[in-house]
């Protein structure tokens, strides 16, 4: 009978080992199973958030984005001549359409019947400057009392290079708007009104060849 008792005691014991077992078995499994979802959520949120950032550089942020469509885009060309004619008593300075040229333009705005110049030759001739950036005139004979300024010799004169390529092949009594880039004129330095790399606007009216 003694041994009977001692036995289900045993058997009891062994049976509230196996539950115990059981039961740690199973929180430990709880337990890896919430240490992995805990991890793969916060690499989730960083591989969000990392997404997150990437589309705002790339995209410039929504912000960044109204601002580039409320500023508006740099034109292109030279300002309108203002005013035009510059003026009472001058003639109108056709404007320069598109963008500034590269290369030295010259136009007849009315053509002459006298001589024509060529290299060597003296010209007497009225002008008026004026600075593509600004549109505003920067130097012309009627500022300074309206007396003719020589150009002489031509092709070699103490003048910009787009004055002494420009002014060859027109004729007495006509006038010629000159386009010159900063190269045939006053290059990056500039000089006083004139700023860096200014591309120069003349309208040239020739009094005398000689």
């Amino acid at each position: 009978m003694a041994r009977s008792r001692q036995r289900e005691r045993e058997l009891a014991r062994r049976r509230y080992e196996r539950r115990r077992m059981r039961e740690q078995e199973l929180k430990a499994r709880r337990r890896r199973r919430n240490t992995v979802i805990g991890a793969t959520v916060g690499v989730l949120i960083v591989i969000g958030g990392l997404i997150f950032l990437l589309l705002e550089v790339v995209g410039g942020g929504g912000s960044s984005k109204v601002n580039a469509k409320s500023t508006p885009a740099p034109k292109a060309g030279c300002a309108p001549i203002t005013p035009n004619p510059p003026a009472a008593g001058q003639p109108m300075i056709p404007p320069v359409v598109g963008n500034p040229p590269t290369t030295l333009q010259t136009k007849d705005v009315k053509v002459g019947t006298g001589p024509v110049a060529k290299k060597g030759s003296s010209l007497s001739v009225s002008y008026i400057g004026v600075a593509c950036t600004t549109g505003k005139v920067f130097d012309a004979t009627y500022k300074d009392g309206g007396k003719p300024f020589t150009v002489s010799p031509l092709g070699t004169a103490g003048v910009i290079p787009g004055w002494n390529q420009g002014l060859i092949g027109v004729r007495q009594g006509g006038v010629r708007e000159l386009i010159i880039p900063p190269a045939l004129g006053y290059g990056p330095s500039g000089q006083g009104p004139i700023g860096p790399n200014e591309t120069l606007i003349f309208l040239v009216t020739v009094e005398s060849v000689k």
